[in-house]
């Protein structure tokens, strides 16, 4: 089972538009960006980006490396890997669920329901 902390930081990194367009950005790359290049198409500050690529990195969805006085990042795909495995686990849970209740119901159906008089 997905440790709930990770989960819950990958959630919360993935809750904001701006983090979410910064994934989008680094895995359209392919490969490394620079923290300057993805804050460009953005109308906010250096400071205001590079915190939200402080979320992403918590949630290590984002991997920084240095070089130099460059800061590298590249996007890492497994907290979203783990994540969806997690949600798919929930969903089959409540499908069996709604499944079992469906049955439950039509069984239990009175046969002359649903006639007119």
């Amino acid at each position: 089972m997905l440790e709930t902390t990770q989960l819950d930081h990958t959630l919360l990194a993935l809750a904001d538009p701006t983090r979410r367009a910064i994934l989008q950005r680094l895995s359209d790359s392919g490969g490394e960006a620079r923290v300057t290049d993805l804050a460009a198409p953005f109308q906010m500050s250096l400071n205001a980006v590079s915190k939200h690529i402080q979320l992403l990195e918590r949630a290590d969805l984002v991997r920084r490396r240095k070089q130099g006085r460059e800061h590298l990042l590249s996007f890492n795909p497994e907290p979203l890997t783990r994540a969806e495995q997690w949600i798919a686990e929930r969903k089959a849970v409540w499908e069996r669920r709604l499944d079992a209740l469906g049955d439950f119901l039509a069984a239990t159906k009175p046969e002359d329901e649903g006639k007119t008089p």
